[in-house]
């Protein structure tokens, strides 16, 4: 099957293009984008791994649905369009930030800024009907993106793993601490931020690591 995504990752998925879950996931998408208001774009569906090669990998910031509102989603976890409000829960990574790094609040919500410095910011899921949050859920692509975390934890040393969530911190099962640092905490999510991600200081923690195993920091 012919997919368009970044080369470094077409080489290390290759083999998930040619499962049968995989034809499913394609056809039941496309059926979707012909049928219904989908999010992100179609040509954005990739930009987290677009933006973000796989040997440039430092960080990995798992979310797990699409924003699903008009004109918000990008294919990067937790950031949005130029221009478009802050969601409840970029409003709060912004604020930890702050607090532990003292880096102002930007103007912008759009990450490709983080993302072009190493950040993967994937969604467990890559697409979402308009307006109906979870709706491409348990299609397909939770199995190709675990293997897309899979390969990272496998193949390379010295990634930082941000698992924010009950729902991202169960990728920590295949992420093995020794290679890698992990590092989890509640969801930004103004529901739970409060038990536990602000003051979590996951960015300083990340940066520190990045620069003890002798890599640049992400200027945050």
């Amino acid at each position: 099957m012919n997919v368009k995504i970044e080369p470094s990752w077409h080489k290390q998925l290759e083999e998930e293009f040619n499962q049968e879950y995989f034809t499913k996931l394609t056809d039941f998408v496309r059926n979707e984008y012909q049928t219904k208001k989908i999010f992100p774009p179609a040509k954005l569906i990739f930009n987290a791994f677009e933006h973000t090669p796989f040997d440039r990998v430092k960080v990995v910031i798992l979310g797990q649905d699409p924003y699903h509102n008009d004109g918000q989603a990008h294919g990067l976890s937790f950031s949005v369009n130029e221009g478009v409000k802050f969601p409840p829960s970029l409003i709060n990574i912004f604020k930890e930030i702050n607090d532990d790094l003292a880096v102002p609040v930007p103007a912008s919500g759009d990450l490709t800024r983080w993302a072009d410095q190493g950040v993967l910011l994937l969604n467990a899921t890559l697409t979402v009907q308009s307006h109906l949050a979870a709706s491409h859920q348990n299609k397909g692509w939770e199995t190709f993106t675990d293997a897309a975390i899979r390969k990272l934890a496998d193949e390379r040393s010295n990634i930082v793993f941000l698992l924010w969530g009950s729902y991202a911190q169960k990728k920590a099962s295949f992420i093995n601490p020794e290679k890698h640092l992990v590092l989890t905490s509640v969801h930004p999510s103004p529901l739970s931020a409060h038990r536990g991600f602000f003051g979590n200081k996951h960015f300083s923690k990340a940066n520190e690591y990045l620069v003890s195993t002798g890599q640049s920091p992400i200027q945050w």
